[in-house]
């Protein structure tokens, strides 16, 4: 049995506690500042509140202001906030987790600096001292996983991705069940640079709800498969071309970190749900501001934190803009309100 702390109690990060209750781990589910009402309803009822489900009574919810408590004798801290909470939780562990108590990340992005693209551990790790960061056991889950699916048990794989494979093996072995399933990759950047990405092109499908919508179902009830299939095609082509930029490995993108992820990203949920708002025709900051005002949409979350530094490295010369067609068509759409205009002749360049 491991003492393992969850740090972050929205969906993800709440759900899989359940893989680790079930092999019988002491867990605590720290909140964070946002996370206030969830954490009350947990120690209420010990049901969450949006998973709708009762987490397992191994599950021992904390407030943030209680992080110290909870990291007590921690044999794993896992990260389960959202794109967005990097920062935060920085600011949070870095004057608290010892470099010797590996960290787990669940959640997923990149950012970029203007020179530079970084996968989020990386990110974290660089806002920790510079003794402590060569010292620092990193890892992180990537692949398909709905967090509703896995809190009730549904068979999900996924693979365990960091630089130091024996720490990969001992990870995952604290999480493997009979239907948690865990493969080992030690292609860390390839992993997080899929991850991350399939949100924005998952985006980028959830468009042609909207459009469906807006033209209307054909006579024959023909819909738009064909274009949904395109744009995931797509999507692949782009990813591939920028985890082998990154340094990573093709063999990431045609498994679970890319293709997999998704696929599972583009059947539904908030990526899929905005790209329906922006297919209808609204503008981006229009779509958000009334529609989805306090929901975090990672796919436009990612356009943001990467558009501006993309731009700069094409024009550097260092991105070829041949290779990334729609991802720059998704960082105009998101960033600069553009109208969705999909550059179908410039798609799957050099094939």
């Amino acid at each position: 049995m491991a003492r393992i702390v969850v740090l972050g109690a929205g969906l993800m990060g709440s759900a899989f506690t359940t893989p680790l209750a079930d092999n019988g781990h002491e867990i605590r589910l720290v909140g964070t500042h946002l996370d206030g009402d969830i954490i009350e309803e947990l120690h209420e009822s010990h049901v969450h509140p949006r998973l709708r489900v009762r987490l397992a009574d191994a599950v021992q919810p904390y407030t943030y202001d209680r992080l110290d408590e909870a990291l007590a004798g921690a044999d794993l801290v896992v990260l389960g906030v959202n794109s967005l909470g990097v920062d935060w939780a920085t600011y949070m562990l870095a004057p608290r987790l010892s470099p010797e108590t590996p960290l787990l990340f669940l959640t997923k992005g990149l950012e970029g600096d203007g020179e530079r693209l970084r996968i989020l551990p990386h990110v974290l790790r660089d806002g920790f001292p510079p003794d402590v960061q060569p010292r620092l056991q990193l890892a992180a889950i990537g692949g398909p996983s709905i967090a509703g699916e896995l809190a009730v048990r549904r068979h999900t794989c996924v693979v365990l991705t960091g630089s130091d494979p024996a720490l990969l093996e001992r990870l995952a072995g604290l999480l493997r069940t009979p239907y948690y399933h865990v493969w080992t990759n030690p292609d860390f950047v390839g992993v997080e640079v899929c991850v991350a990405l399939k949100n924005v092109y998952a985006l980028a499908v959830g468009i042609v709800g909207g459009l469906l919508e807006k033209e209307g179902q054909a006579d024959n009830q023909a819909v738009m498969h064909n274009l949904s299939a395109a744009l995931f095609a797509q999507g692949l082509w782009e990813i591939a071309y920028l985890v082998e930029w990154a340094g990573g490995q093709p063999a990431s993108v045609y498994s679970l970190p890319a293709a997999g992820d998704l696929y599972v990203t583009s059947m539904g949920g908030r990526n899929g749900r905005m790209g329906r708002w922006l297919g209808l025709g609204l503008p981006y900051s229009d779509a958000k501001r009334r529609y989805m005002a306090d929901e975090t949409i990672e796919g436009a979350e990612l356009a943001l934190a990467i558009g501006p530094t993309v731009e700069t490295l094409v024009q550097q010369g260092r991105l070829d803009p041949a290779r990334i067609p729609l991802l720059r068509t998704m960082i105009q759409i998101v960033c600069n309100d553009a109208p969705v205009d999909i550059p179908w002749d410039e798609f799957f360049a050099g094939s």
